[in-house]
């Protein structure tokens, strides 16, 4: 019986939990906050849900780009290129993105009586995006399940793993990673220089694929 709801982006990890728990999954749910890219990855959401058979659902938050502070809801020219591992990329982080998708998904789970709510969070997202760590995704969903009758827990078994281990999941699964959006700058075709498409070129080549995304870099 399928009794979870899936917060599904466009990107490659929320992609590959998608086809990887199929079986699961009885709606899946992307968020539009008015981010450079939403654009170019909740269409992707939207053509991979259909394939699947899987109803999905976009919800808008606009309030976040209209209130809050962050580099990913403010133009393709406030994205930093560089790596991950670089302190320029905090300012991509938006304010407990994660805790209110995740809230909105929950009642919208409660709301359809489904019991998880999954998240595509990955071991290379911990160290600049809080709102994406073993601990916050833990107590999350401890305090999702008290404040929920059908006592509701978050799914998210990505997040030990690398994004290499995804695409190697998606590989198997024969996913075609140029059917999803990366890049924060919400392009025509990918950057290929900022973090994110920096990750994406570097977990797909990990993964020996041939990566067939369009880049401008």
């Amino acid at each position: 019986m399928k009794d979870a709801l899936l917060v599904l982006s466009g990107g490659m990890d929320s992609v590959t939990l998608l086809y990887d728990r199929a079986a699961d999954i009885a709606l899946a749910v992307s968020f539009d906050y008015g981010s450079n890219h939403n654009d170019k990855e909740i269409p992707f959401a939207r053509m991979h849900c259909e394939k699947l058979g899987i109803p999905h659902i976009t919800i808008p938050l606009k309030f976040m780009h209209d209130y809050f502070t962050s580099s990913l809801l403010s133009g393709a020219d406030a994205i930093p290129e560089g790596t991950y591992a670089d302190e320029n990329m905090k300012s991509t982080v938006v304010p407990f993105r994660n805790g209110i998708m995740l809230s909105v998904a929950t009642g919208l789970a409660e709301s359809r009586d489904l019991k998880r709510v999954m998240m595509a969070n990955h071991f290379g997202d911990h160290d600049v995006y809080p709102d994406c760590r073993e601990d916050f995704v833990k107590n999350m969903s401890a305090a999702i399940s008290a404040g929920t009758y059908a006592g509701i827990t978050i799914d998210a078994p990505y997040t030990n793993i690398s994004k290499a281990d995804i695409a190697r999941k998606g590989k198997v699964l024969g996913l075609d990673y140029s059917e999803t959006w990366s890049c924060y700058k919400g392009g025509k075709i990918h950057c290929g220089k900022c973090a994110t498409c920096l990750e994406r070129k570097a977990a797909l080549a990990e993964a020996g694929i041939n990566d067939t995304t369009k880049y401008e870099a």
